[in-house]
């Protein structure tokens, strides 16, 4: 059993459901084109590398906690631009949190309470409705 440090990002997107209820394709093909164009090379830059996608939600995994902060802020800036070109009720907006924690890494099974920890991080307050 292997164990090691590690920066956890999750991200995912603000009002899915709602969004998704509006304009399923269009919803769809923009958090494709969002990975593939802005969190794909955004993670790739900062050293990271996804390791799950879940729907319109992905984990990403950071040697480095400050490249993983450094990330969610370029992807955050990026995503204001995008959103900026398109009516409110289209921006697609992301929660994003971070924790650092032990990983544990056998073989093809990556056990990860910082996971857990990231997750909580970036919910949306008991306040908000949940998606």
């Amino acid at each position: 059993m292997e164990r090691r440090l590690a920066a956890i990002l999750v991200a995912d997107v603000v009002g899915y459901s709602r969004l998704m209820e509006q304009d399923e394709a269009g919803t769809f093909e923009r958090l494709r084109v969002y990975r593939k164009e802005l969190f794909e090379p955004e993670i790739t830059k900062h050293q990271g590398r996804i390791f799950k996608l879940m729907g319109d939600a992905l984990l990403a995994e950071f040697a480095s906690v400050v490249e993983a902060v450094q990330c969610a802020v370029g992807i955050q800036h990026e995503l204001r631009l995008r959103n900026a070109e398109l009516p409110p009720h289209r921006r697609m907006e992301f929660r994003i949190g971070i924790n650092l924690g032990d990983v544990i890494v056998e073989e093809t099974f990556f056990y990860d309470p910082a996971q857990c920890v990231a997750t909580r991080i970036e919910s949306p307050h008991a306040s908000e409705s949940p998606d």
